[in-house]
């Protein structure tokens, strides 16, 4: 896929017709073992929290934001579809997170993920998944691998105003600013 077909790409807030896409993306990864299974209810229960990357009228990436306390947020079921993965989807996905993050005041935002390499090129850093907030388990209990978690922890730290942020991932001219807010998800 050329390059001028990949910035067709529009990253935007979740909506209510994007539903059954969501659903269906992730589950298909959850399916493989690889994140965890979302239901219909549950995707339209957090909507606020989710933004899709949509490409010809199509849902072809995901990724929701819960926040878990004031200064915590944590990425969740990110996801791109299989035939649009090495296109920067993910990372724009992540970067529109990140900066809906900011906005919101968050001082961490935290992933559990098996692709390691590509959080830490976007600027996180492994960290003990144990010192991360107990919050960031409630959804633990349910994963068929709980007991053999073979996920990673990445962080990432958000800068305070005005001070200088090495972990910034750099920002993509192209990439929208957010002008929705997120509402904390309710446990």
């Amino acid at each position: 896929m050329s390059s001028e077909a990949a910035s067709e790409v529009a990253i935007r807030p979740a909506r209510e017709e994007d539903i059954p896409q969501i659903v269906t993306l992730v589950n298909g990864y959850a399916a493989q073992n690889l994140m965890l299974p979302r239901s219909s209810e549950e995707v339209r229960r957090t909507l606020k929290t989710w933004i899709v990357a949509e490409a010809d009228g199509k849902v072809v990436g995901c990724a929701a934001l819960a926040r878990l306390s004031p200064e915590l947020a944590e990425i969740r079921s990110l996801a791109v579809a299989p035939d649009r993965k090495g296109q920067g989807i993910g990372a724009r996905l992540v970067h529109t997170l990140v900066d809906v993050a900011r906005q919101e005041g968050i001082k961490q935002v935290a992933a559990l993920t098996l692709q390691q390499a590509f959080f830490e090129r976007l600027g996180f850093e492994v960290v003990d998944r144990w010192a991360l907030s107990p919050k960031i388990w409630s959804e633990c209990v349910y994963c068929p691998k709980f007991h053999r978690c073979d996920e990673v922890a990445v962080a990432l730290s958000l800068a305070v105003e005005g001070e200088e942020d090495a972990h910034r991932p750099p920002r993509e001219a192209h990439l929208p600013q957010p002008a929705w807010a997120l509402t904390p998800v309710s446990r």
